[in-house]
């Protein structure tokens, strides 16, 4: 019925001498551009994938996206400082700014021991396409002095630190749709080993563009539902088509757990576990019999300290393609065995779309809030069942289960898998 090989028997890992602890959260994305929003379209079940209008669509395979809705840069981070944002950056700070007002941090009283971690799997798209455009066109020497600092990948991590004045380390990983999640599993390890106490971690993603688009087209990756693109993502239906392309950032204040119990910070979960693999396999596709993800599921439980029992919800991958859906669900019952038939997973891409680089810390964001309420999210546009995805999706409709620990994947191209675990703020203790 399954294959078991991977699952730790018991848990394998001492506890961390400094544990980390969620403090802030901030996003924007297609569903909703603050966290109270987007939760309540997410455990609502209420999809926001769109028509595209950040460029003309006519004549590409696909014509709808996941983008950010009534976002005006200009008023929210001033007329003449946006401009020198890619809106890759322009989303990142506005996700960071909502988590470190949640935090309530004084990142001023001792800025080089904050650090800042945010990941991308594109970075500046939109910059870069206007300046190829501008040399084509004007020539190259009408290109913008702030071409090359716009559209670099790490721009998003220095721009926010930047803005906050975070001193302490600060790269951006770049992992393809793993990266945000990486980010967060890196910012767990430099507080535990005591090179930060306080992280500023995530990912940011602004992909719809001319190219993005017929990228992700030319590889036949993308749904092309274009009559119906509320009901395009589809994740472990028998149905998908293929992903749904989006925008957005998503960013949790990381915290050694002293440092927020000493100034009196609430507390919205904890970072428990976390392990990275790769398939070394295949560019694009996953390895066969979603081996990678099952170890890095069984790495971050052993991280964690925790048994495959433990688990009570899952924030799956997810990507609404033909493999990854089989091979993520193959992966799960091997580091689950038997016990994979119990846990309810969910893919919030079928509302979000994929943002890519930040999929994993909005995931994680959706993942702390369904720990926070008791609410486990649905997988929207649940049709038909597909056999070979026969684990418990939470289909269409939310579900009330008070989860105390939970698990949220993702992998990428390249081979890369991360596996992250969290645990409710009822679980963290408040002294010590």
């Amino acid at each position: 019925m399954s294959d078991s090989s991977t699952t730790p028997t018991s848990p394998a890992a001492p506890p961390h001498a400094r544990r980390v602890v969620v403090t802030g959260m901030g996003a924007i994305c297609a569903v909703g551009n603050d966290v109270p929003a987007v939760w309540d379209a997410i455990k609502s079940g209420r999809s926001g994938i769109a028509p595209i209008t950040r460029f003309d669509a006519t004549g590409y395979e696909t014509t709808f996206a996941g983008e950010v809705k009534g976002f005006d840069p200009a008023a929210t981070l001033g007329r003449k400082e946006h401009r020198r944002l890619d809106r890759y950056s322009q989303l990142a700070i506005v996700a960071a700014r909502e988590a470190v007002a949640q935090a309530g941090i004084d990142i001023a009283a001792d800025p080089t021991r904050v650090g800042v971690m945010i990941g991308s799997a594109m970075g500046g798209m939109e910059t870069l396409e206007a300046g190829v455009e501008t040399v084509i066109t004007q020539g190259p020497k009408r290109v913008s002095p702030f071409f090359m600092p716009m559209m670099l990948p790490n721009m998003a991590s220095g721009n926010v630190a930047i803005d906050l004045g975070a001193k302490g380390p600060n790269f951006a990983a770049v992992s393809a749709c793993a990266s945000s999640a990486h980010a967060i599993g890196e910012s767990l390890q430099m507080i535990r080993d005591g090179r930060a106490d306080v992280i500023v971690a995530g990912g940011s993603e602004a992909p719809i563009t001319r190219m993005g688009v017929a990228g992700f087209n030319a590889m036949g990756a993308l749904s092309t539902r274009n009559d119906d693109p509320a009901g395009a993502s589809r994740p472990f239906d028998a149905g998908r088509d293929g992903f749904v392309l989006a925008e957005g950032a998503a960013v949790i204040v990381m915290e050694e757990l002293q440092h927020a119990l000493d100034r009196g910070a609430t507390i919205l979960g904890e970072v428990r576990g976390y392990a990275t693999t790769d398939d070394a396999n295949h560019m694009v596709q996953p390895g066969p019999g979603g081996e990678g993800i099952a170890r890095a599921m069984a790495l971050a439980l052993a991280d964690a300290g925790l048994a495959p029992t433990d688990i009570q919800y899952i924030n799956a991958h997810g990507t609404s393609t033909q493999l990854n859906e089989k091979l993520e669900t193959e992966g799960l019952k091997k580091a689950f065995g038997d016990h994979a038939y119990q846990i309810p997973l969910s893919s919030t891409k079928s509302m979000t779309g994929h943002l890519l680089g930040t999929a994993g810390s909005l995931e994680a964001v959706i993942t702390l809030c369904a720990m926070r309420d008791g609410i486990l999210p649905p997988t929207i546009n649940q049709v038909t069942p597909d056999p070979d995805c026969d684990l418990d999706c939470i289909p269409n409709v939310a579900r009330a289960v008070q989860a105390t620990a939970a698990m949220s994947n993702s992998m990428g191209f390249g081979g890369h898998n991360v596996s992250l675990i969290f645990g409710a703020a009822s679980t963290v203790p408040t002294s010590r």
